[in-house]
């Protein structure tokens, strides 16, 4: 993003953001509610509206994007949300098998046919987030927090190159919540996925992110390594223009 100017419709939310993500980093997004935190988040899936300046995303230029390349890149670009959009009523391996399934609507008998040829990638993302033991499970007999991590693992069955994480622990217990960004860390560290995460935990994104981006009445404020962000800044971050 390079004096990035995005919104909805004639209302701009963040205005001249300049913002690189380099590969395989993990980015925490932290500021206000309101601040256009979960705008410069989903702008990567290339749904928000550019007003001004120069967006790319794996080479894709998303100042004029036509829909095949729409499509092309949201492939390769894996979303956590806070309410987990799984399948409720299908077992945990068929959610993560349904991520590797491309433009096909998600039916019991093709997720089968899946099974035989995916099974062993299937296993090997519900090991890495530690959910393999309730793999028969339907997903509505999960706790939220093991819900999350399928939902990570199925986000992994897509082999993205970025996962963005729209506050992905707000509704989790502590215990959970941090089990939730240990997995996302080692997900960055074991697959060089590059990570991009909303968090309203300060001390979360302190301690799993590489890098911090404070985001304050649509201007990012803060930009740099985590372990350089102050009271100070963070006051400056969290403080109502």
């Amino acid at each position: 993003m390079k004096n990035l100017t995005l919104g909805y419709k004639k209302e701009e939310i963040l205005k001249n953001v300049d913002f690189k993500v380099k590969e395989g980093e993990f980015i925490g997004i932290i500021g206000p509610s309101g601040a256009g935190k979960s705008t410069l988040l989903m702008s990567v899936t290339g749904g928000i509206k550019v007003f001004d300046g120069k967006f790319e995303v794996l080479d894709f230029d998303l100042n004029n994007i036509k829909k095949k390349n729409l499509v092309k890149l949201r492939e390769q670009v894996g979303v956590i949300f806070q309410g987990y959009n799984l399948v409720d009523r299908i077992s945990v391996l068929d959610n993560v098998i349904s991520g590797m399934l491309k433009e096909i609507p998600l039916t019991r008998a093709i997720i089968k046919l899946y099974k035989k040829k995916e099974l062993k990638k299937a296993k090997e993302y519900m090991d890495i987030v530690d959910i393999t033991k309730h793999s028969m499970k339907r997903c509505d007999e999960l706790s939220g927090g093991q819900r999350q991590r399928v939902a990570i693992a199925r986000a992994l069955a897509a082999e993205p190159k970025i996962i963005l994480a729209d506050e992905p622990v707000s509704a989790l217990d502590p215990k959970s919540a941090k089990k939730v960004m240990e997995i996302l860390r080692k997900v960055n560290k074991t697959y060089g996925v590059t990570v991009i995460a909303n968090l309203h935990h300060l001390e979360y994104a302190k301690e799993y992110c590489d890098r911090i981006v404070g985001v304050n009445d649509g201007q990012v404020v803060f930009d740099d390594k985590s372990e350089l962000l102050t009271e100070k800044l963070v006051e400056k971050i969290y403080t109502n223009n």
